[in-house]
């Protein structure tokens, strides 16, 4: 990696400046630069813009700049010599015992990010079932992990009741999931718990052992745990997709997701090719 070049304390407050006026952003103090570096390109530097909101979410980009820092480009530097899809090194993601659909030996591997209370979420949800059940049954897993954010005042709940609900049985974490997703409307932060109960019950599930995994800090370290991993990752929106590793960021669009999947399969060898059912 470059090592970073010192930039002009002046002109970046002037940048700032610029970038909060230039696209309406309330305060100042939630724009931040990252170290400058030279790019491969000469006379033109790049540095990490990211930008937050009032509610705690961030959205990152890269700047291109000129020495003088009055000319900008904000967009992707690429260079076409390297790996085109971006993939993430999935490794330092914690995977094991999480919800899982599709087999283990699955060739293709989605990890999900994602939030119950999310209407994006909610329809990805049915996208993903027909992948993994119908268009690409025995060649795709997917292991879902918890990513419900601040703005959702009853995601936290439940994420904990789905995951204390797949510790008593693993198959109920999906249907409390479809349950989630369905009832969006209707679920709020007062009454998230009775629709808890109620799930509960209709999963046969232990009501008491629930409560007390709902409870207990072992659950909240397991959810932190999955965000934790996003953010290593850099997850910052629901849903966020990783195709073996390939990020697939917001509302997976059917087309989008089965072009990602085929180049994975087709890089597998022809048994894990084959045409899809």
């Amino acid at each position: 990696m470059a090592a970073p070049v010192e930039t002009d304390p002046a002109k970046d407050a002037a940048l700032k400046n610029y970038l909060q006026k230039h696209f309406k952003i309330p305060s100042g103090e939630l724009i931040k630069l990252g170290p400058a570096i030279k790019t491969p390109i000469d006379g033109l530097f790049a540095r990490q813009l990211i930008v937050g909101n009032e509610a705690g979410q961030t959205v990152s980009t890269t700047i291109f700049f000129d020495k003088s820092e009055t000319k900008a480009i904000i967009g992707q530097y690429l260079d076409t010599s390297m790996e085109p899809w971006g993939r993430v090194n999935m490794g330092s993601v914690s995977l094991d015992d999480r919800p899982t659909q599709g087999p283990a030996d699955a060739p293709v591997t989605i990890v999900e990010f994602a939030d119950f209370e999310c209407p994006f979420c909610a329809h990805a949800f049915s996208v993903i079932e027909t992948l993994v059940n119908t268009t690409y049954k025995g060649k795709v897993k997917v292991i879902f992990k918890a990513y419900p954010l601040n703005v959702h005042p009853w995601a936290m709940k439940a994420a904990e009741a789905a995951e204390c609900a797949r510790l008593q049985n693993p198959a109920a974490f999906w249907d409390f999931a479809r349950y989630f997703y369905t009832n969006q409307g209707s679920i709020n932060a007062k009454n998230i718990e009775d629709n808890v109960d109620k799930l509960a019950r209709q999963q046969k599930l232990d009501a008491p052992s629930l409560k007390a995994c709902m409870d207990s800090a072992q659950t909240a370290a397991r959810i932190k745990q999955d965000q934790t991993d996003g953010n290593t990752i850099h997850v910052s929106s629901t849903p966020t997709f990783f195709v073996n590793g390939i990020p697939v960021v917001g509302l997976p669009d059917g087309k989008i997701m089965d072009f990602v999947i085929d180049s994975e399969l087709a890089g597998k060898g022809p048994s894990a090719s084959a045409t899809k059912e």
